[in-house]
Formats: structure tokens, C-alpha cells, sequence
């Protein structure tokens, strides 16, 4: 499933119009983006937490020629699953 595809079927379950479902997706993703991008977390009760990371600088290999090489440290994004939303995922 694409954006457009979920844009669809919220604006199906909801009776909205498709252009009204895609200003308040676009409105959603970009809070989440903006405050996890700050530092905070976004929790959403039963489906799971977004978050801000971070990966430690480290070494690894070239895979073509085996030579070392530095990865740099790097901000990554966490999401965790919740309890609801991994039952559902998992059939229980």
C-alpha cells in the first residue's frame, strides 16, 4: 500500500474527501517528522512510539575489496510497535 492507496481507504471509512484525508495525512506526517526531529517522542496509544536515535561511529569492511572503512555516526528513527498493533499483526 503507497500514500495514495491509504488516502483511499481512510477517506472511504471516514466519508471524506480524498483532498481533505491527503491535507490531514500530510498535516500528521509532518508533526510526527517535526517533533521527533526535535528530540521528543510521539507515543500513539495502541499502535506504537516514534522516536529519535542514535548509532555510534564504527568500522566496517568493503565488501568488493575486504578494505576497512570508517562509518560515521549517524541520527536514525525508532519506531516501536505497540501491544495492539502487534496483536493484530500477530492474529491474537
Amino acid at each position: 500500500m503507497n500514500k495514495q492507496d491509504l488516502i483511499d481507504a481512510v477517506a472511504s471509512k471516514t466519508g471524506s474527501t480524498k483532498a481533505k484525508t491527503a491535507e490531514a495525512l500530510d498535516a500528521l506526517i509532518g508533526t510526527i517528522t517535526t517533533v521527533v526531529t526535535q528530540g521528543d517522542t510521539v507515543q500513539l496509544i495502541g499502535f506504537g512510539s516514534f522516536s529519535k536515535g542514535q548509532r555510534a561511529a564504527r568500522t566496517g569492511r568493503n565488501p568488493a575489496t575486504g578494505a576497512e572503512i570508517h562509518i560515521a555516526a549517524a541520527k536514525t528513527v525508532k519506531f516501536a510497535a505497540g501491544k495492539a498493533f502487534k496483536d493484530a499483526v500477530n492474529g491474537a
